[in-house]
């Protein structure tokens, strides 16, 4: 069993506010609540919103019904409650009249996606996300050697839960196939009524194929044969799902900056691997530096997620081709970052970036230095 970030979710409880988990489906969500329930000291109520009786009470808005429901129980733990309509304002119903009973409510991307938690529980919630374990994590199960040697494999296999613990390589490509047929795509088409599945897997494609790239919407509208707004949609629902990252680009209006484009990442290498169907090793890839990008740019979210930083991150171009993969702004700091799988070039700082923002930060992060980077 691995160690999480959140294992001791007694700590984000707080009386008067929900403790909602948020994350993409087999992340560990479910396995993460019930180990935690089953050492907590509180009498309590786990139940799941795929129960019919349950989505019947909890959607009803019926304060008897509900305040009936939690009776007796100090504690009470939702699984998959982004199924029950109407559950954000349950949850308000048992914080306001209830505010002793401690609730933890967890939901794969729908729940934010179906918008049913936001407003009513404004002021009222604890947010926490869960994503595909992170080396924040692994390194609790291996050493920063054994995590080194593993670097290949998570590089095209990611880090689901039941993806490293499966014992051989057909196992993990089933494994990943599965989660992106029918788990990733199907809250967004279940709940958004997307009709295309085709369409979308067909923009997922073309996003993977230019991960680390900017990426122009009209062209890849023109691809999928969508118009711009929907292709846009599309991928802010990604979003929310936890598929996707988009990266915007960084600029103090400097002329020649690039901003109008995005770059386009994927939260987890091995879903970008099954979306394109390719699973071959390092040795036989002409995209290892892609992907190399991809999974740093990942796990340095987890990082920041887990860690608590508040500042906002960004890409940095010029229209001559200087370029900054990542760049974090924090309190006015700016740190610029390069990633490079091969360690033999160092390069140096773009001009423009030195020139233009004074006292930045800049480093090159390769093979074998990233670890410190996402640790």
């Amino acid at each position: 069993m691995f160690k999480r970030i959140y294992d001791n979710l007694g700590k984000f409880m707080k009386e008067g506010k929900a403790l909602i988990i948020y994350g993409p489906r087999q992340v560990g969500k479910t396995t993460l609540l019930k180990n935690f329930l089953e050492q907590c000291p509180y009498r309590y109520k786990l139940d799941s919103g795929d129960n019919i009786r349950t989505q019947d009470v909890l959607s009803s808005r019926d304060f008897s019904r509900i305040l009936d429901y939690i009776s007796g129980y100090e504690l009470v733990a939702i699984d998959e409650a982004q199924w029950i309509p109407h559950i954000g304002m349950a949850l308000k119903i048992i914080v306001d009249q209830s505010p002793a009973t401690r609730i933890v409510a967890t939901g794969s991307s729908s729940f934010d996606l179906s918008q049913q938690v936001g407003e009513p529980l404004t002021g009222r919630k604890k947010n926490l996300i869960l994503y595909p374990l992170s080396h924040k994590e692994l390194i609790h199960h291996f050493n920063k050697h054994e995590l080194k040697e593993k670097l290949g494999e998570f590089l095209v296999f990611g880090s689901y839960p039941e993806v490293l613990t499966a014992k051989n390589r057909d196992e993990k490509i089933e494994i990943l196939n599965e989660l992106v047929d029918s788990y990733l795509l199907k809250d967004i088409l279940a709940l958004e009524r997307i009709k295309s599945h085709r369409a979308l897997l067909q923009l997922l494609k073309l996003l993977a194929f230019q991960v680390g790239g900017e990426v122009s919407l009209n062209e890849i509208a023109t691809q999928v044969k969508l118009d711009v707004k929907t292709v846009d949609r599309y991928i802010d629902l990604l979003e929310k799902s936890f598929v996707l990252k988009r990266l915007g680009g960084f600029s103090r209006n400097l002329r020649k900056e690039v901003t109008t484009k995005c770059k386009y990442y994927f939260l987890d290498n091995g879903v970008r691997n099954a979306v394109i169907s390719q699973f071959n090793g390092l040795e036989n890839r002409a995209d290892v530096g892609g992907l190399f990008e991809n999974f740093v740019i990942t796990e340095r979210i987890k990082k920041n997620v887990y860690e608590g930083f508040y500042g906002s991150c960004y890409f940095w171009r010029t229209y001559d081709g200087q370029e900054v993969d990542w760049v974090e702004e924090a309190e006015g700091v700016l740190e610029g970052y390069e990633f490079k799988f091969s360690q033999r070039k160092k390069p140096g700082a773009p001009k423009d970036w030195k020139k233009s923002y004074e006292g930045a930060g800049y480093r090159v992060i390769n093979s074998g230095n990233y670890l410190d980077f996402i640790l």
